[in-house]
């Protein structure tokens, strides 16, 4: 393990960041607003070179990363081909899961639910991919669709979207459960909602739509779920997290974390939000200049540190794009642009904060 450099050092001064409380929204839509300016650098470090990967076999996109209960990590990835692997605790190679999948076209985020089941999140392919732990596919939510089809036609330019379906998906993103085995999906880039599911895949509901009001989304790119069955979406292009019940009945927002590409939660009686700041403001020379780092939040939005910043040496974040926090000291963090997942090691102060 290399220690990283003096800017993961922790600051003498812990500046806390609260959530204050939005005069715009009703009591029932209170927007805790966390504010990520002046909090604590939280020393770290990262494992070099922890994946290793068989001769003449490379990562692509580091788009997914997710462990299971044993540990073991897997890896979903863009390269010549959306290819998901597994690895032991120790990065070891493992194996291939689904190559030649017809479900595998454009991968955007691997999840591990708590029975170790595997599930694939493909963006091209409009589908969600469960695989149980000996990697055989169990359920399907979403269709490809089939180029025998071709192209639907375009409606007429000042005609209203049509109503999102059910069971079809527009380049999702995310997958999350609650403790019934309920099933959240982030119906992406083209819905801009969430869709709640049972435990055997039948809808049960829908919320959100394109916009930036309340319970409007803007591509929700990531999504984790608490103990409670609370629903934290990261609502990437208005730059917030916003924070559903369990019937998808909107919350609270969190905002001034940057754009919320990662998101996670961790487990264990005391619960923490994750979220990287992957793309902010290119106007804002001020973010431009902390950009890529990760916070570390309670669930009400209080942001008690962070970790981290662009660039593409040990300890920097090229673009995070998902983030595994099933230890909230143990962090993985898969990036685009560096082709790469890190595993990252928090060390917590003495005082207990930030935890």
């Amino acid at each position: 393990m290399r220690r990283c450099p003096s800017f993961c050092c922790v600051v003498a001064v812990l500046t806390l960041a609260r959530p204050h409380f939005a005069q715009t929204l009703t009591p029932a839509q209170v927007s805790a607003r966390a504010k990520a300016q002046g909090v604590p650098e939280i020393p770290f470090e990262s494992a070099p070179n922890f994946l290793k990967l068989p001769v003449n076999l490379y990562l692509g996109e580091g788009i997914g990363v997710a462990t299971n209960s044993r540990g073991h990590v897997f890896v979903y990835t863009r390269s010549q081909a959306t290819r998901l692997y597994e690895f032991d605790r120790n990065g070891n190679y493992i194996r291939e899961i689904g190559e030649g999948l017809y479900g595998f076209v454009f991968a955007h985020a691997v999840r591990v639910d708590p029975q170790d089941n595997i599930w694939a999140v493909d963006e091209g392919s409009n589908m969600v991919i469960e695989f149980n732990p000996e990697g055989r596919v169990i359920m399907l939510l979403g269709r490809r669709p089939e180029a025998v089809e071709g192209a639907p036609a375009a409606p007429a330019p000042s005609a209203p979207a049509p109503p999102p379906e059910p069971y079809v998906f527009n380049r999702p993103t995310d997958v999350a459960w609650d403790a019934a085995g309920n099933i959240f999906v982030a119906d992406g880039y083209g819905n801009s909602r969430v869709v709640k599911y049972d435990k055997n895949g039948r809808f049960i509901k829908s919320a959100g739509a394109r916009g930036s009001g309340p319970g409007q989304l803007n591509l929700p790119h990531t999504m984790a779920t608490d103990a409670k069955g609370n629903v934290y979406v990261g609502d990437r292009s208005n730059s917030r997290i916003q924070v559903f019940d369990n019937n998808l009945e909107f919350k609270a927002i969190y905002d001034q974390v940057g754009a919320p590409w990662a998101i996670c939660i961790s487990q264990g009686p005391h619960q923490y939000l994750y979220s990287s700041n992957s793309n902010p403001d290119s106007n804002d020379s001020q973010t431009m200049a902390v950009t890529g780092e990760i916070y570390k939040m309670e669930l009400d939005g209080t942001v008690l540190g962070k970790f981290g910043r662009a660039g593409k040496k040990l300890g920097e974040f090229g673009s995070a794009h998902e983030i595994d926090c099933r230890s909230e000291n143990e962090i993985f963090v898969s990036e685009i642009t560096t082709w790469r997942v890190q595993k990252i090691v928090l060390h917590p102060q003495p005082s207990g904060r930030p935890q």
